[in-house]
């Protein structure tokens, strides 16, 4: 595969229509929201889980793509998989330690590199005492994502036509079974991203992570929510990719300064507002990504620097 040549950082833009887009399980599943200014959160675990789910969906049967943390997955078994494919001599005592010889331990370590997407791309850590492989730091980094405005999460009240058992049945004399759910009725979500080619092949003891790999995380973000459905998640899609390209590995520009040049403006009437003026403005709450305007300022930009706008 082609080594990674080029440093991205990244704006990633998503909504979410009547549906929960990453529940707290410390918070009785309710959506995640700064308690301070209640924008909603997704963490960028969540983020992470449905690219491997689209690579695992869509790549499973290519050599090099299998995905490292699985749902029930256990991640021993998969470690001892290397331990089986370089040093199969060793014994369960010695598995318990990277070898002492440093050509066998990186070998160890490139293994699961070379034959797991999630690994190569966001780094792990394989220092289980059961098959130790050790710890890469991955090229591919997500934020967590925040909503650009506010959200009002709302507890709806559900019902089931059945009782899950017959003794539940006979005691309430009513099968019906009462449920909630907690659903945002509209939210936009601004998340940042960041690529290092450095640490995709830095001084060879990188991770691997190449160009092949890059084209398809960006198809993982364009594609993952169309593979993720479910009525608790409501409709979820993603809006907007924008990709700061540096010309080199180390980078042109600063990442924040990069991030700045994409904003996101409340739209109403055909007038532009900055969203956190809504209630100076009086506007009513957004529905529909059609109630935002993002721009992308390219004026100027730093020598080196590309923008390539995905979606």
């Amino acid at each position: 595969m082609t080594a990674l040549q080029n440093r991205y950082d990244f704006v990633y833009l998503f909504d979410v229509t009547n549906g929960n887009p990453n529940g707290d399980p410390d918070a009785g599943n309710l959506p995640r929201l700064d308690p301070e200014t209640n924008q909603g959160l997704v963490s960028d675990v969540c983020l992470k889980r449905k690219v491997r789910n689209y690579v695992a969906l869509t790549r499973g049967d290519v050599p090099g793509c299998d995905i490292f943390v699985t749902e029930r997955g256990i991640l021993e078994i998969k470690q001892k998989r290397a331990w089986d494919a370089v040093v199969p001599e060793a014994s369960t005592k010695d598995r318990e330690k990277l070898p002492k010889d440093e050509a066998k331990a990186r070998e160890i370590t490139r293994w699961m590199c070379d034959n797991y997407f999630d690994v190569r791309t966001f780094g792990a850590v394989m220092s289980t005492k059961g098959a130790n492989c050790g710890q890469v730091r991955g090229p591919v980094q997500f934020s967590f994502a925040r909503s650009i405005e506010p959200i009002l999460p709302l507890e709806v009240s559900i019902t089931r036509m059945a009782a899950t058992t017959e003794a539940d049945a006979d005691a309430k004399g009513d099968v019906r079974t009462m449920g909630r759910k907690h659903i945002v009725p509209y939210g936009l979500y601004r998340a940042h991203g960041y690529v290092s080619a450095s640490l995709a092949g830095q001084n060879g003891r990188g991770t691997g992570f190449s160009e092949e790999d890059v084209a398809v995380l960006w198809q993982a973000l364009e594609g993952m929510f169309d593979h993720d459905r479910s009525a608790a998640r409501g409709e979820m899609a993603a809006r907007r990719l924008i990709l700061f390209q540096h010309r080199g590995a180390l980078g042109n520009a600063q990442a924040h300064k990069l991030f700045e040049r994409v904003s996101v403006k409340r739209v109403f009437e055909g007038e532009e507002f900055d969203p956190g003026a809504r209630s100076a403005h009086n506007l009513p709450p957004a529905r529909a990504y059609a109630d935002y305007a993002v721009h992308v300022d390219t004026v100027d930009l730093p020598s080196g620097i590309e923008v390539i706008d995905r979606i």
